[in-house]
């Protein structure tokens, strides 16, 4: 497998490394707009550990392409990023082969910091119906990046999935594979007065089966729904959002936490 950088207008290589099972480039320059990260050589199918920079989360994913493309963020798109991320003249990526303790291990299934707006291949995968004005610090990715900072709202570190005032707003997390799933945490954020909250909404899932739920008004800690019990599921939809009765018509989810196991 391959870690290669280099700019989309002349694709001449900024730096590379390559190992069989596992990757590590470190090196020193500067990132410019338009550069791209290629991950490449890959099995498709398998699970990886990927760590697309050094103030990014290491990321555990399926990969079902022999490469994937990742543009480096700036300006506006780096906003619900850590501002460390992609800056200075020293980097370091890694990629591997996930191992069979990572892979059996009961884990939030839905963490993904390695997840883009646009990407195919890579899950698990976050999409939504409406994302507020189409701007990165309210893209349905940042629901599924780890980061749990609900009491504000816009650039990292509380970038959110907003809704742009649309009642019918739906939130897609697609595993690409069956999972397991017992338990899911939901963040919703809390910039309170701006923000307002849902009081209900709907989980529906692969298997065509769907759990109402019903929020109260949280500030920073999850709303948890155990006994879940889901078998074989591939992707989860949360949808039929109800807003509270409050003068504000700005909810928004902060994060989506899914505990289970990969199906058997």
């Amino acid at each position: 497998m391959k870690i290669k950088v280099y700019n989309d207008w002349d694709h001449l290589s900024k730096a590379c490394a390559e190992g069989e099972d596992q990757a590590v480039l470190a090196w020193d320059g500067e990132y410019r707009k338009g550069d791209i990260i290629e991950f490449s050589g890959l099995e498709p199918g398998l699970f990886y550990q990927v760590k697309v920079d050094a103030a990014i989360e290491e990321a555990f994913v399926l990969i079902t392409t022999e490469n994937v493309l990742y543009p480096v963020p700036f300006y506006e798109k780096k906003t619900s990023y850590n501002p460390l991320a992609f800056f200075g003249n020293r980097h370091y990526l890694s990629i591997r082969r996930a191992r069979d303790y990572e892979i059996r291990a009961y884990k939030n299934l839905a963490l993904n910091p390695f997840d883009q707006h646009d990407v195919q291949g890579v899950y698990p995968h976050a999409s939504a119906n409406v994302e507020t004005r189409g701007e990165a610090v309210f893209a349905a990715r940042n629901a599924i990046d780890g980061c749990l900072a609900t009491l504000s709202h816009g650039e990292w570190p509380y970038e959110s999935w907003g809704i742009n005032r649309q009642d019918d707003a739906e939130f897609t997390l697609d595993f690409g594979r069956a999972v397991d799933i017992d338990r899911i945490e939901i963040y919703t954020r809390a910039d309170f007065p701006h923000d307002n909250w849902w009081v209900e909404g709907t989980l529906s899932f692969s298997d065509g089966s769907s759990r109402k739920l019903s929020f109260e008004k949280h500030v920073g800690t999850p709303h948890v729904f155990t006994q879940i019990d889901k078998k074989n599921i591939t992707r989860l939809k949360l949808g039929e959002l109800i807003k509270a009765k409050d003068p504000s018509p700005f909810p928004a989810l902060t994060q989506i936490e899914v505990y289970g196991n990969e199906h058997a």
